[in-house]
């Protein structure tokens, strides 16, 4: 008799849990090779399932139901300009092709809105609000990007104008150049004559059909590079415009073959039905966008996959050894007489998130260890010589560092809490002592194997030095 073997949901969880965050060394090798995409499903699927991303789709579907007409009226005062404007509305036909037979109507209530937006007759307070509607949209683009890709500044005010303008103003030009070269290309009669050849007729067929995919992709690998308050390498922003354009298709399929069978819903919307159908392609359109973004977000950060959160909360100890591993980096590529990293390159060497070592950089800067150069992006140096720097200080401005004084609460002296803090304080001195960050660099093997000294390369210090007997810690007391 045969015993049918019984597996729980537990096993498999177990089972789960081990092949996206156990020891990658106890892994097969295939398994080892499936690690970074079922990461990244599970982290876009995080993202999903939290709210995130449904809430910043559904924030720019009312950002653009307000800026579309004014957009295309841009646009249409752009292309008439080089008589191309009679091609706005087939474009329009294609984007909104998902929604079948209702996209002709969207499409011809949204030509004429543009045709009676006379640009001439508005007046300056007429055109000043056209603009800014318009460049609202580019703006909540814009931060919708940087919360995908952590970034808490914005560009300043001159350079987001100069951007918004290029967009506006070239954007339609290269949109419709494009359409127009593919057609051009169709007609040409050397393109008809190879086109009679077998099997070149086919494989121009089959370009043919793959053109209004790679004008997606292109299109979005532009959004993904350009718009972002970042650098975004091409690499990750092509990848995440291809898994784009993909799921772009596929969405547009599947939601035409809805709309054919969405008869209930003019019965009981009425009027109304096309509006609603409307704004959930839009919705799904905008879903899909943010989609790809987090897809060449993580493609460039991996960091970010290694953690079942979206944003790793490091603990004090974590805190504590981050801020010692940057500074020892640091010091080591000072010593070694390497040029100086930045934020990017130290996140990647340690394997932490961009986040952490941002934040943590800035807290070393605030407190006098470091400086950034005056690069684009920064890159960051010893503040003063390294010999000078007291270990013992720094992990008390580590301990220290987000102290509100006017919500810290006091502790008066003699106090059991008070006189906790104070041992505390007094075991790190006496087991640093003098201890300098130009001891903590002197080993020559580095953290990571790709931010510290190379191989055979020791620093100019040796690897026991003298600790003074006083130093000077300008700064950097507690």
């Amino acid at each position: 008799m045969s015993v049918v073997p019984h597996f729980s949901t537990d096993d498999v969880a177990g089972t789960w849990d081990r092949l996206l965050w156990g020891d990658a060394a106890a892994l097969p090798g295939w398994q080892q090779r499936l690690r970074l995409p079922l990461r990244m499903a599970y982290a876009i699927g995080r993202d999903l399932s939290k709210g995130r991303l449904t809430l910043e789709a559904m924030s720019l579907v009312y950002t653009t139901l307000l800026s579309l007409v004014p957009l295309l009226a841009v646009s249409f005062s752009v292309l008439q300009g080089f008589g191309v404007h009679n091609q706005l509305e087939p474009m329009l036909l294609q984007a909104l092709q998902p929604l079948g037979d209702g996209a002709q109507e969207v499409a011809e209530r949204i030509i004429d809105y543009v045709d009676n937006t006379n640009v001439r007759v508005l007046g300056a307070v007429g055109l000043a609000v056209l603009l800014w509607s318009v460049l609202s949209l580019i703006s909540k683009i814009e931060q919708v990007f940087n919360i995908t890709w952590h970034v808490e500044r914005q560009r300043p005010l001159a350079e987001r104008f100069s951007r918004y303008l290029s967009v506006l103003l070239v954007g339609p030009v290269l949109l419709f150049s494009a359409v127009a070269a593919s057609a051009s290309l169709r007609s040409n009669v050397v393109v008809q004559t190879l086109t009679d050849i077998q099997p070149l007729g086919w494989l121009l067929q089959v370009a043919e059909s793959l053109v209004p995919f790679v004008l997606i992709t292109l299109a979005f690998a532009f959004v993904y590079n350009f718009v972002p308050n970042t650098r975004v390498r091409l690499v990750p922003a092509l990848v995440g415009a291809l898994v784009a354009g993909v799921l772009w298709l596929m969405a547009g399929n599947l939601f035409a073959q809805f709309m054919a069978g969405s008869t209930r819903y003019a019965a009981i919307y009425s009027g109304l039905a096309i509006l609603i159908l409307f704004m959930i392609w839009l919705y799904i359109a905008w879903l899909i966008v943010l989609i790809g973004a987090n897809i060449a977000f993580y493609v460039q950060y991996p960091e970010y996959l290694a953690s079942r959160n979206r944003d790793l909360r490091l603990s004090n100890r974590l805190r504590e050894r981050l801020a010692l591993l940057l500074m020892q980096a640091v010091v080591r590529r000072h010593y070694s007489g390497a040029d100086a990293a930045g934020e990017e390159e130290l996140a990647h060497g340690l394997g932490m998130p961009l986040t952490n070592v941002r934040t943590l950089l800035g807290m070393l800067s605030e407190g006098g260890y470091l400086v950034p150069t005056a690069s684009d992006p920064p890159c960051y140096v010893p503040a003063q010589a390294p010999e000078q720097l007291q270990l013992r200080q720094l992990l008390r401005q580590v301990r220290r560092y987000g102290e509100a004084p006017a919500t810290t609460p006091a502790l008066p002296a003699g106090t059991p809490v008070a006189a906790v803090e104070e041992r505390l304080q007094q075991a790190i001195d006496e087991a640093f002592g003098d201890m300098s960050l130009k001891e903590l660099a002197a080993d020559t093997e580095a953290p990571g194997g790709r931010i510290g000294l190379r191989p055979g390369h020791p620093p100019a210090a040796p690897a026991q030095v003298r600790r003074s007997a006083g130093g000077s810690h300008r700064g950097h007391g507690a």
